[in-house]
């Protein structure tokens, strides 16, 4: 019998730690006060526009999670919310923010309060606001739908995770003419909203905007130091083809990055011998 010693995945062990000491350092760096940089994403610069057309008009904003039951994805929709209440406060804009779970609806409640008293408007919170229409996905889908037809919204909001019901609430708000800005993992979705949205903010643009938005030291620098790891996977991968190239599969220098008995292999190409 054999057995593969942690030794041979060093490699592995140190991607790892250089990924945690990535994200925790910039975390730090965060919290110290560092400005680290996210580029711009083309939907948020929309989002004032939205806010300043329904204000204008006199007519509701929506903000809707989807399907999300609590989890990350309901905390990354719900700071973004946050962070649109906070701009709606400044002008008295009304909202509704239309929930299909009971716990994600519970929490946006003190969410949304937050928002208001952080923007020193809490005056202009009403609970009546937030509202839990369904857990049924087409019985939420309808009761969304009727809201924005009634209340001829300006502008809607739609992140989290959607399925079938997506292009429901997107052509109903296309048809009241609403600015609409969508963002969702659930990549079944991307298109129904590429195609019926003003702007759509996709897969790992949920997470950036979320952090950017925000600007939570956490949120930030996880995000950075991800990216740095992305970064280091892609010059691994480019390096590792290039010496592969060059060297063949079977070279010692090859073998160490990450299979098993690579160390030994690599050790014993330089006269070392291999220890057990």
């Amino acid at each position: 019998m054999s057995y593969q010693h942690a030794q041979d995945n060093w490699f592995a062990a140190i991607v790892i730690g250089f990924i945690a000491l990535a994200v925790l350092l910039n975390i730090l760096r965060a919290r110290m006060g560092a400005q680290l940089y996210i580029r711009r994403i083309p939907g948020l610069d929309a989002i004032d526009e939205a806010i300043g057309r329904s204000t204008e008009l006199g007519r509701p904003v929506t903000m809707i999670p989807g399907l999300t039951a609590f989890g990350v994805v309901a905390v990354q929709a719900l700071t973004i919310f946050k962070y649109i209440t906070k701009q709606i406060a400044r002008f008295a804009t009304p909202m509704r923010l239309l929930s299909a779970d009971a716990t994600v609806f519970a929490v946006a409640q003190e969410a949304i309060a937050d928002a208001y008293n952080e923007a020193g408007r809490p005056d202009l919170y009403d609970a009546d606001n937030i509202r839990f229409l369904s857990d049924r996905q087409f019985a939420f889908a309808s009761g969304v739908a009727g809201l924005i037809q009634r209340e001829r919204v300006a502008a809607s909001f739609m992140f989290g995770e959607f399925y079938a019901e997506s292009l429901i609430f997107a052509e109903t708000g296309n048809m009241v003419g609403a600015i609409q800005i969508a963002g969702t993992v659930s990549f079944t979705q991307v298109p129904f909203f590429v195609a019926a949205c003003d702007y759509t903010i996709i897969g790992d643009e949920f997470y950036a905007t979320s952090a950017y938005l925000s600007r939570e030291p956490v949120l930030l620098g996880s995000l950075v130091g991800q990216d740095i790891a992305k970064l280091l996977f892609a010059l691994t991968a480019v390096g590792g083809v290039i010496a592969s190239t060059i060297a063949g599969t079977d070279a010692p220098i090859i073998k160490l990055l990450g299979q098993p008995g690579g160390w030994e292999a690599f050790w014993s190409s330089l006269g070392g011998g291999g220890g057990q």
